[in-house]
């Protein structure tokens, strides 16, 4: 028997296939606007460079988590996730089964209109029984999560407990990752920053720390050419000087030959019986 053509056996062939590749493609709501891609580029860029010199830190984002291995439909699309002790490579999708087991320890998600009720109170209840340690959730449009657009929560005893935040002296709105070991920072002007409490610095995008790495290359320059700029200076007083240390000498020794000179015209006129003062 045939469909259209096709043989039921090829039917069930192709739609086994569409089930088995489909999950690796991304049908998430893209982001909703400048504010909330340019949050996820650099969440994403910022934890990568952070741990970019640590050993086994995969991070990685929009990218399915595929945990339960011959259920294709079990999976969960974080934002941005952490695994501690997972290589570096890229992936297509992460696969707990396949990945020794090991769920992400951290999940941040940016919420928009269209994700806020899967990451309010579905994805919360994934993570909890993948084991995820750390979730926190960030809202750039300050109109979704209330009272406070940056919160997290953390797990403790099989459940998930509110992480406290503080409020700095700027008035930025501060909650502390211990499994990052990172402060997550949200700023009066509502930008939100990895900071290194250890170090007192923000962590950096790619553009970011190019950025700097440009500032602090022009201000190496600077410095370099200013350095070599004092030491013609010195050098140019130090020749000066000695130039006049020279000529002082050169002075002084005219004065001790024209005395010497006017010393022995004088012996000689007093070996005549001539007084030198008369003269």
């Amino acid at each position: 028997m045939t469909i259209s053509g096709e043989s039921l056996a090829d039917a069930s062939c192709r739609k086994l296939i569409t089930r088995i590749e489909l999950p690796d493609e991304d049908f998430e709501p893209m982001p909703e606007g400048d504010i909330q891609r340019r949050n996820l580029s650099y969440a994403t860029e910022a934890l990568k460079l952070w741990f970019e010199k640590q050993q086994n830190v995969y991070v990685s984002g929009n990218l399915f988590i595929r945990y339960e291995q011959d259920l294709v439909e079990k999976r969960v699309a974080p934002d941005i996730f952490v695994v501690f002790g997972m290589s570096k490579e890229d992936r297509v999708s992460y696969t707990i089964g396949e990945d020794g087991g090991k769920a992400p320890d951290f999940v941040l998600e940016v919420i928009s209109r269209g994700t806020r009720t899967k990451d309010r109170k579905q994805n919360p209840l994934i993570y909890k029984y993948l084991g995820v340690k750390e979730y926190f959730q960030y809202d750039p449009s300050i109109q979704i999560l209330k009272p406070s657009a940056l919160n997290g929560v953390r797990l403790e005893h099989g459940e998930y407990v509110a992480i406290a935040s503080s409020v700095l002296a700027d008035g930025t709105l501060a909650l502390h990752s211990e499994v990052l070991g990172l402060d997550l920072h949200l700023y009066p002007s509502l930008n939100f920053r990895f900071f290194d409490p250890i170090s007192n610095q923000m962590l950096r995008s790619y553009a970011e720390a190019e950025h700097d790495r440009s500032i602090a290359e022009l201000e190496r320059l600077y410095e370099q050419q200013a350095r070599r700029e004092a030491e013609v200076i010195a050098e140019q007083e130090r020749l000066a000087k000695q130039q006049a240390e020279a000529i002082a000498e050169q002075e002084r020794l005219v004065a001790l030959q024209e005395r010497n000179k006017n010393e022995k015209l004088a012996a000689y006129l007093r070996s005549l019986g001539i007084n030198p003062d008369d003269i």
